[in-house]
């Protein structure tokens, strides 16, 4: 294999790439120069546990050899316009069809989820003749304009002032509720009854789709109390509004089902994928729609497309990769792992600068705090972006980093989304780098900083 010149691709990066979500003079990436299932290697040849799967969509691990084995035979693959059928096309609907919820019939492909996203609020608007579109505070649905405002926080406000009929209500959080409510259900019952008043307010008759992720993933992993998501199906039913659900970050095994609408006692009108079904090694996503949403279009233009919607190579990968997930019997894994990541996380509230955590699969979020009694966060809303890289909780992500833990942070909750394909021990071995960055950032910068304060 020829060499990789390190100091080349750095300087090339740095005079000719934008970087999202930064500043660029501030910018400084390292460079993967080898990879291999939860692990990698930069050009210091530090390894690496890979606890994000790189930004939650490698599912099945780095290199693994049936995608690679995939890649051999892509010159036998005809590259083929949306408006031909293909073998791989086709397969790969079909095995979505067969693991999505029992009422969906049809698949629109995109590019990935923020495209998938923008798509399925046009299908939605045609479908119904409505245009408002309700989603969540607190939510992220990508950065296209489309689903800029689709999102609830603070990344959507480029797009400002945005596109007419967004409307936006409260998400469930929880930990961060001033009401101290009896129980699940009671909150449950509070945010229904403010979500079936905003919609009376606004009319049902023109509130097209409620568009919302059945668990928030980047804004930190949002559980939703017990009823909520049945109870939003019941007011979508009642005024006549299709329920469509962002699995992009949650779909394909990553809460342990292989939806996220899979936990729950529901069947969503459509969804949107993407991440998971090629796990990153090709671009694809979509919109998978009910068969009453797919037989309205029957009789009625699709209006929209785009060049590469079931992209010949990109479908291929996709089927090779929902086969991973059945033979090496994935989703059931990633359960079974994720009871012992339960078990790793319900032991960090010990520390004094957790406030919380939550997880469901392989899918979790630690909320870091300055006071557990005041429950301030480590980092204010919409603050993370755009400052200079000094923040505490940068520094904690750099302790873990340094120890070998790699992962992102968002406002005060820091993502832990392993490859699916992780081991107990492999999981074990990196929680107990985690703990240490925490002792670490407990010790020497968080009441650190504040004694220096008082």
């Amino acid at each position: 294999m020829e060499s990789i010149d390190i100091e080349k691709i750095k300087q090339d990066d740095k005079d000719y790439v934008l970087h999202s979500w930064a500043k660029q003079k501030q910018v400084n990436p390292k460079t993967i120069t080898k990879a291999k299932g939860i692990f990698f290697w930069d050009d210091e040849n530090k390894k690496y546990y890979d606890m994000c799967s790189q930004l939650v969509y490698l599912n099945v691990g780095h290199a693994h050899p049936k995608l690679l084995e995939e890649f051999k035979h892509i010159g036998e693959i005809p590259i083929s316009a949306p408006g031909f059928a293909t073998a791989s096309k086709a397969e790969l609907a079909r095995k979505i069809i067969d693991v999505a919820p029992s009422n969906m019939a049809k698949v629109f492909f995109a590019n990935g989820g923020a495209d998938s996203n923008d798509h399925a609020v046009k299908i939605a608007r045609m479908a119904t003749g409505r245009y408002k579109i309700f989603s969540r505070y607190r939510s992220y649905h990508g950065a296209t304009f489309g689903a800029g405002n689709l999102s609830g926080e603070s990344r959507r406000f480029t797009v400002e002032p945005g596109l007419p009929g967004f409307i936006k209500f409260d998400v469930p959080y929880l930990y961060r509720e001033v009401i101290d409510f009896e129980n699940e259900e009671a909150a449950t019952k509070f945010y229904l009854d403010r979500l079936r008043n905003q919609m009376l307010y606004e009319g049902p008759e023109t509130i097209a789709a409620v568009f919302m992720e059945p668990i928030p993933g980047s804004n930190g992993v949002l559980i939703p109390p017990k009823g909520y998501l049945e109870g939003v199906r019941k007011l979508c039913d009642e005024f006549g509004i299709l329920m469509i659900c962002d699995e992009v970050m949650t779909g394909f095994g990553r809460t342990g089902k292989m939806f996220a609408v899979d936990h729950f006692d529901f069947e969503p009108d459509m969804m949107t994928f993407a991440k998971g079904v090629t796990c990153g090694y090709s671009p694809l996503g979509g919109v998978i729609v009910s068969e009453k949403v797919a037989k309205y279009f029957d009789d009625h233009v699709l209006m929209t497309g785009l060049t590469y919607s079931g992209h010949t190579v990109s479908t291929q990968i996709g089927c090779a990769t929902l086969d991973i997930y059945k033979d090496e019997n994935l989703i059931e894994h990633a359960e079974e792992v994720g009871k012992v990541l339960a078990s790793r996380l319900e032991e960090l509230r010990g520390y004094d600068s957790v406030g919380d955590v939550r997880h469901i699969g392989l899918f979790a979020a630690v909320e870091l705090v300055k006071d557990k009694t005041t429950k301030e966060p480590i980092i204010a809303y919409g603050m993370d972006y755009g400052k200079d890289k000094v923040g505490l909780m940068s520094k904690f992500v750099g302790l873990l980093s340094k120890l070998g833990f790699y992962t992102y942070s968002h406002e005060s909750s820091v993502i832990i989304a392993p490859p699916l394909v992780i081991t107990e021990q492999e999981l074990n071995e990196s929680m107990d780098l985690f703990e240490q960055a925490l002792t670490l950032f407990e010790k020497e910068i968080l009441f650190a900083d504040q004694a220096v304060k008082s």
